[in-house]
């Protein structure tokens, strides 16, 4: 029998003991062909600006039975009634009421809140039919890789809402404290995100925020350079060229600032050819977002 060097012995000994690298936590696919950007226009900041076809023949009228109202059936998952349920919270001497879906009582991985805009409540964001089937999609993605969705009602899109969010956001983030923590701000929701990105209780607690047809805020272009790696959420904004309620020219700008501010600033922009106000929830990739999120942030 030949004998082995004590080195070599250590080392298999080292490489039996030792256990196997954990995957990093990701969203698998759930309708990818479906949902994933058809044509990629034009790519800018090493792939960070991306301008994507929008075909309202193809990414609306074909897709919907009934045009905005109800998708064709395809697109849609309803297994997610299994875990989905009306809730509220009691918080601020107010009653919050949401929409979850996913693990309510124990631990998840990732946490996704929406907030809608003007005009809009909880059910813009928890209806399975419109925007494409898109908040199906997102509902499915969390249920499905043992995370939590959230839709929330709000008081206003001011102090009062803010706190109502960030009652929700903490009370969760409290429960599942490894969980990754986005947050979806359609339009005006926008503003309750930038405040909560303000405030030193929630800030921290953010991994990254998709901006869907939504404002920003000029005042954090000052602040991101200072920011340690660990204090930048993952930005990602999403708006279309039609869009005339918002418009996509000062995001274009604030997208450009930020990044000449910051080079290595964590920040998506997808810009999508054609549409209206509102089309960003219909196109928006959650998959690829979220998980380059996950990615960027290390997660």
């Amino acid at each position: 029998m030949v004998a082995r060097p004590a080195a070599l012995l250590l080392a298999v000994c080292w490489l039996a003991a030792s256990p196997a690298t954990a995957e990093p936590y990701r969203l698998a696919p759930f309708k990818d062909d479906l949902f994933a950007y058809k044509k990629i226009l034009d790519s800018a900041y090493d792939g960070d600006m991306l301008l994507v076809e929008y075909n309202r023949q193809r990414d609306l009228v074909q897709r919907d039975v009934v045009e905005r109202l109800r998708v064709d059936p395809k697109y849609v998952s309803l297994e997610t009634e299994a875990v989905e349920a009306e809730l509220s919270l009691d918080a601020n001497g107010r009653r919050v009421r949401y929409v979850a879906v996913g693990k309510t009582d124990s631990e998840v991985k990732a946490i996704v809140i929406f907030l809608h805009g003007n005009g809009a409540d909880r059910e813009a964001g928890a209806n399975d039919w419109i925007h494409g089937g898109n908040f199906s999609r997102i509902k499915n993605l969390m249920m499905r890789n043992d995370g939590l969705y959230i839709s929330a009602d709000f008081a206003d899109f001011g102090r009062r809402g803010t706190a109502d969010v960030k009652a929700l956001l903490l009370h969760y983030a409290n429960q599942s404290p490894e969980a990754a923590v986005f947050l979806g701000c359609a339009s005006w929701g926008g503003r309750i995100c930038w405040r909560l990105l303000d405030d030193p209780e929630t800030a921290p607690r953010i991994t990254g925020l998709v901006f869907l047809d939504s404002q920003m805020d000029d005042d954090f272009i000052r602040k991101a350079p200072s920011l340690a790696p660990s204090e930048r959420p993952a930005i990602h904004i999403s708006n279309n060229a039609g869009d005339w309620i918002v418009g996509h020219k000062a995001q274009v700008d604030f997208f450009r600032r930020l990044k000449a501010a910051a080079p290595d600033y964590p920040a998506h922009f997808v810009l999508f050819s054609g549409g209206i106000h509102g089309i960003s929830l219909r196109m928006t990739d959650w998959r690829e977002t979220l998980n380059w999120m996950l990615e960027v942030k290390g997660r």
